[in-house]
């Protein structure tokens, strides 16, 4: 790997526009599964390959942002010199409803599934209405 990268944090906001739109196209869009139930969703995401250092999950504004870059295993005693294909990043981008509870998402990868499980909202939630006999 012979490019050489500015950190994000100096670049000229236009020049980080310009990065961020690049790194979305190099992107694979990883396959998701969306299961919902009365509580909340989980989200079920294939990401192969990708190690948890270097997994990234936002949630800003409503949405949600999984990325990640695949990384790939050299034995201790072996030294990769020649590579040609890139290592894929993934990319996946959701807007959320308003009845979720963003501030209550939790996590989990393992063997290249990334669970993410958020909740609805208190207000959101069915809730049981007690009956009183009078």
């Amino acid at each position: 790997m012979n490019e050489i990268q500015t950190p994000r944090a100096t670049q000229p906001a236009s020049r980080q526009a310009a990065q961020a739109s690049h790194d979305a196209e190099d992107a694979l869009t990883p396959p998701v599964d969306v299961v919902e139930d009365a509580q909340g969703i989980t989200l079920y995401a294939d990401l192969p390959g990708v190690p948890k250092d270097r997994l990234r999950l936002e949630v800003e504004a409503g949405t949600l942002t999984i990325e990640g870059q695949m990384q790939l295993a050299v034995p201790d005693a072996l030294q990769s010199s020649h590579r040609e294909v890139p290592t894929p990043r993934f990319r996946r981008v959701f807007t959320l409803s308003k009845e979720l509870d963003t501030e209550q998402v939790s996590a989990e990868l393992a063997q290249g599934v990334l669970t993410l499980r958020i909740p609805k909202a208190r207000h959101a939630q069915a809730r049981r209405i007690d009956v009183r006999v009078g």
